[in-house]
């Protein structure tokens, strides 16, 4: 019920954050970049992840689970920059992200629910838990690429 709550808790977070927070930005290109920057550190954080969990490296619990927390809290910054105005310029961003804003936002709080729970796995140590964790996660930057991203 704990897990229930706090997803519930990150989920509202992230919808009042793409709300109100492009206050935080001057111009459209700060957003478009803040928004590039965080993709870029969780592209990091995945492929560490990733890497791990196929063998290509050797599994560490305490580094991945450093990279999951990561991931959880890198998974919740990019949607604040995704605002009126910043469909323009340096962006790979389709029209679709302002056009179905309604599935956009729905994917965005999914990834970031996604990720709050492989951090979870992530604490247990256990490769197939974190690996099930990881799948869903890894799976919300696919689903969303295919749709919204050029």
């Amino acid at each position: 019920m704990k897990l229930k709550q706090f997803l519930a808790g990150v989920a509202l977070a992230t919808c009042t954050l793409s709300v109100s927070a492009n206050t935080a930005f001057k111009e459209p290109s700060d957003a478009i970049e803040y928004r590039q920057a965080a993709f870029s550190m969780i592209s990091v954080q995945i492929s560490d992840m990733g890497a791990m969990l196929k063998g290509k490296i050797p599994f560490d619990a305490e580094q991945f689970k450093m990279r999951a927390n990561n991931a959880a809290a890198l998974s919740k910054m990019p949607w604040e920059a995704f605002y009126e105005g910043t469909d323009k310029g340096d962006t790979a961003a389709l029209a679709d992200v302002w056009s179905d804003n309604a599935t956009f936002v729905k994917k965005a709080n999914a990834f970031a629910a996604n990720a709050d729970k492989l951090a979870l796995a992530a604490q247990s140590g256990d490769k197939a838990v974190i690996g099930k964790a990881f799948g869903a996660w890894a799976k919300g930057c696919k689903d969303c690429h295919k749709q919204f991203k050029d």
